[in-house]
């Protein structure tokens, strides 16, 4: 694949892969893609792989029981997701080896076709959100049963508000992310929407592309969010806890009342906060989300006459990112100088 980078004055500096396209090759409109992903579980790491066919867990396969599936993520320790477009969700129970795969549990919550799956490891509860075409997001709880702990409607739970839904058109969540306990939400009108997942409480709503938003992606270690649209815009948005700086820190404990240190975030330390030990960061999960969310614009780039379809971060920093779009054989890549 030849490969040619450009560094156009002072922009983040790019480089272009292009791929040649197979002779009479069929083109798909974004929407009717259909994923693969790479599912990383503690024991294992496993390619899903999605068709009209049916679905396949490496060398199991699982005949079609919808006319689609979309939406996959690796949940808990040893269970894969994948949405399909009847609106269920199946639970797949890997083991630690072998190919005796089954279904262990299928949810039945959704009313829609199955837009994307999101899950966050080692968060417990509020670890895997799925979305659907009516916009509606449902927040889990991953284990040997699944338990529903949030059902979040296209309108959203704002307290002490009223919403008549008759009011408010449904609107599909078409991409889906978690990050500590923070579920980001792309919307087909261009929104993203920030909630609370222990509570599916919206804690922030940004007008953010002028048309459907096809790709979200996260930066664990930064909380960087990288949005893609068919506007042709790429943004690059930051979410924290503390909008003034990278660490977690506060002049008061939001339990002790007294002064707090400060720490780098993925660090490992007691919570300065209630104590407890073996934390991921110098503030546990219960105390970290004390603090109000902050959503931030960072960057913003334009591919010209470009429907974008694919976006995702290179790094877990998110100093670059790759995008792609309909009627394309090419991959930009972004990279931050």
């Amino acid at each position: 694949m030849p490969v040619g980078t450009r560094s156009p004055g002072t922009r983040p500096a790019v480089s272009v892969v292009q791929g040649a396209e197979a002779p009479g090759a069929q083109r798909a409109h974004p929407g009717d893609q259909l994923p693969a992903a790479w599912c990383v579980l503690p024991a294992r790491v496993l390619l899903v792989l999605t068709s009209q066919k049916g679905i396949q867990v490496s060398s199991w396969f699982l005949p079609a029981q919808a006319v689609f599936a979309r939406g996959i993520a690796a949940a808990g320790e040893r269970f894969i997701c994948v949405g399909t477009s009847s609106g269920t969700v199946l639970v797949f129970d890997i083991p630690h080896k072998g190919t005796n795969v089954t279904v262990s549990e299928v949810l039945e919550e959704h009313r829609d076709a199955i837009t994307d799956i999101a899950a966050e490891l080692g968060q417990g509860a509020g670890d895997l959100v799925t979305a659907d075409d009516a916009g509606t997001l449902c927040i889990w709880s991953s284990g040997e049963e699944f338990t529903l702990l949030n059902k979040i409607p296209v309108v959203p739970n704002i307290p002490g508000e009223e919403v008549t839904r008759a009011l408010v058109p449904s609107c599909t969540c078409s991409s889906v992310k978690l990050w500590n306990g923070v579920v980001a939400a792309g919307y087909g009108n261009g929104q993203i929407r920030l909630y609370e997942a222990a509570t599916g409480v919206l804690r922030a709503e940004v007008n953010a592309h002028a048309r459907w938003i096809y790709a979200l992606d996260l930066a664990p270690l930064t909380g960087k969010l990288l949005s893609g649209a068919e506007d042709s815009f790429v943004h690059v948005w930051k979410l924290s806890r503390n909008p003034d700086t990278d660490d977690v820190e506060s002049p008061a404990c939001p339990l002790l009342g007294g002064d707090a240190p400060t720490g780098r975030r993925g660090s490992k330390a007691a919570c300065w906060a209630c104590g407890c030990a073996g934390c991921t960061y110098f503030m546990c999960r219960s105390c970290w989300l004390l603090f109000p969310l902050q959503i931030e614009h960072c960057h913003a780039e334009c591919v010209t006459d470009t429907q974008i379809c694919g976006a995702r971060f290179c790094d877990p920093e998110g100093c670059s990112f790759a995008v792609t779009g309909y009627d394309l054989s090419e991959i930009f890549r972004y990279s931050q100088v």
